[in-house]
């Protein structure tokens, strides 16, 4: 049984606008999934249906092999956990601490355990010293931390980042990619994450979806889907600068294997030097 699936998802905004055409998604446990495709994918209309912000013209969302109803909102909400683009939509609170802790206050659970929930979540995101901040005086990246912060505290078994490195520096991305490999590997958490950044989809993800104008146009492992550079061509996004270099030598004669992230590169270029 998948976390979550769609069966032939469509959805049609109001104005007779189709968002979603016929989407079919599985999220297996414990994998780490990136839906890539450029601005107006419908990448955030798709992620709004997995804990029932928006529901289905047709088809269907089943989350653990049951579709969303109003009698199981509450636990899906608590299952599927999502961070929007926007930091600002999710962060209300008078203090970074208070607006982590809201998410487990609203489950019912007694004093104790919020507050150890909101220390291991401003922990895990490295934003402890900013516990006691006003969160609209914080930086883009600083707002977009406190958002992760804030559904991590509710524990879910599956969080959804809708373009997570919108408004973060280069160390922010750096960091988001250690939080989310650490979510898979220390916590068995499945992470399903957006964006149109494809080397940062190399560093995280197991399996990708490509996204084009409410449709999937592809999916398959990092692999099969950047060895498809005319695809990729064709929904405005590019392969990754490693993998790009690495068959550019490969064409001009070099043996270097192929590599998708920097430490597989570092590696790759080190024993075809050596070899040589």
């Amino acid at each position: 049984m998948h976390l979550i699936e769609t069966r032939d998802l469509t959805y049609i905004y109001p104005g007779n606008v189709t968002a979603l055409h016929n989407i079919t998604f599985v999220a297996p446990r414990n994998a780490r999934i990136a839906v890539i495709g450029s601005n107006g994918a419908g990448k955030s209309t798709l992620f709004k249906q997995f804990n029932g912000i928006f529901r289905p013209t047709s088809g269907s969302v089943l989350i653990r092999g049951e579709p969303i109803t109003s009698a199981n909102i509450r636990e899906i909400r608590k299952f599927v956990g999502i961070v929007f683009q926007n930091a600002d939509d999710q962060i209300f609170s008078p203090t970074v601490e208070q607006d982590v802790a809201f998410g487990p206050t609203n489950l019912g659970l007694d004093p104790d355990t919020i507050h150890h929930r909101v220390h291991e979540a401003l922990k895990l995101v490295g934003i402890e010293d900013l516990a006691h901040r006003v969160p609209h005086h914080l930086s883009g990246g600083e707002k977009k931390r406190v958002a992760i912060a804030g559904v991590v505290a509710m524990e879910p078994e599956v969080l959804v980042l809708d373009e997570p490195t919108a408004g973060l520096d280069p160390q922010g991305v750096h960091d988001l990619i250690n939080f989310i490999n650490s979510l898979s590997r220390k916590y068995g958490m499945t992470v399903i994450f957006s964006t149109h950044d494809v080397s940062l989809v190399a560093e995280v993800a197991d399996y990708v979806y490509v996204m084009n104008k409410g449709r999937f146009v592809a999916q398959g492992t990092i692999e099969e889907i950047f060895l498809q550079p005319d695809m990729l061509k064709s929904v405005r996004l590019d392969v990754p600068v490693l993998p790009k270099l690495i068959r550019s030598l490969q064409e001009k004669g070099i043996p270097v294997p192929m590599a998708y992230t920097y430490e597989d590169a570092e590696m790759a270029f080190t024993r075809t030097y050596m070899g040589r």
